[in-house]
């Protein structure tokens, strides 16, 4: 006679194999496979998934290889290279760490861990390339450029807020994050010159705050305070209080020479919306607010202003162009 085996019995065995193999030798470790993405893609293709060129990342790669590096090369571990692509995949994208973990090739507690690791290299490089004019040379040059743009004189930033989306922090302080646009986000107060350079950054106030608090706590407006840039001037909107270093547009100008401060402080001023511009352009994740400021403020731009009601006609007056202001610097003469 045939003896013939109980499958059930079969299933169990192999069960209990499994957790003994489990109980042996723990969770089996899983292998991803990691594509090498810098030279996977063609300029534009690689552009379009990471908004930088890879000329700009592999001069950004040298500037933090060295803390991105690990000191071995156990366990598979991620390359300097990766470790940045993955970071940028998601600023670029403003995407999920999931989904960045699935196109890099990496379970997501990796991508969590190098995203905070490569955005903290970034940011320690935050006095190498964000300064504020400093010097005599670096400051005339600075309102020169400004100055240029249209006849304003003496001034060596333009200042704006703008906001960052954020996740609810959560806690008990969360709601303070959320600002007037019912979004949780940082507001982030932001000066640059005039060819668009960012040369001082306050990102630390939640969305709640207000501009003119942010700026009333920070050191730019203490060394103003302190008298370290005399005879110089930073451009704001309404958002700020009118002062003697800060100074903001006319709410109901009346005679041509106040309509003409106005005129002349909308062209100089707006080079910080064309700055908040190209940036939400190159990277989505910040494009929660208004769309990009145009190149330049055009007379067809400053009708529809005057026909809105934010500043009054001019029928008669000096042309702005010729217009030219004396740029006289005591301090400096």
């Amino acid at each position: 006679m045939m003896n013939f085996v109980n499958l059930p019995d079969i299933l169990e065995e192999d069960d209990d194999l499994d957790v003994l193999e489990f109980v042996v030798h723990g969770i089996p470790r899983q292998i991803y496979e990691r594509k090498n993405y810098f030279d996977a893609f063609d300029e534009v293709a690689f552009r379009r998934r990471f908004r930088l060129s890879r000329a700009s990342v592999l001069c950004l790669l040298e500037e933090i290889e060295r803390e991105l590096e690990y000191p071995h090369d156990m366990n598979n571990s991620v390359a300097p290279m990766n470790q940045l692509l993955a970071c940028l995949r998601l600023y670029s994208t403003g995407g999920h760490l999931q989904q960045v973990a699935d196109f890099m090739g990496m379970h997501v507690s990796t991508v969590c861990r190098i995203v905070k690791r490569v955005s903290e290299a970034i940011a320690r490089l935050y006095g190498q390339y964000i300064r504020f004019p400093h010097g005599i040379g670096e400051i005339r040059a600075t309102q020169q450029g400004f100055f240029s743009i249209a006849a304003f004189p003496r001034v060596i930033g333009a200042i704006d807020g703008t906001h960052i989306k954020i996740q609810s922090p959560g806690g008990n302080d969360a709601e303070i994050y959320r600002n007037r646009k019912q979004f949780f986000s940082i507001n982030t107060q932001v000066i640059c010159d005039s060819k668009l350079k960012i040369t001082n950054v306050v990102a630390r106030w939640a969305g709640s705050a207000h501009d003119s608090t942010i700026f009333n706590h920070s050191s730019i407006n203490r060394d103003f305070l302190n008298n370290l840039y005399p005879n110089c001037i930073l451009l704001g909107d309404s958002g700020y209080a009118n002062g003697n270093f800060l100074l903001t547009q006319l709410l109901h100008p009346r005679t041509p020479v106040q309509q003409l401060y106005n005129e002349s402080h909308i062209r100089t001023r707006n080079v910080v919306e064309r700055c908040f511009g190209v940036l939400k352009r190159r990277f989505p994740i910040l494009a929660y607010e208004a769309p990009p400021a145009p190149e330049e403020i055009n007379e067809q731009d400053l009708e529809v202003q005057i026909n809105d009601g934010q500043m009054p006609n001019i029928e008669e007056g000096p042309d702005p162009v010729r217009y030219e202001l004396p740029m006289q610097n005591d301090y400096y003469n």
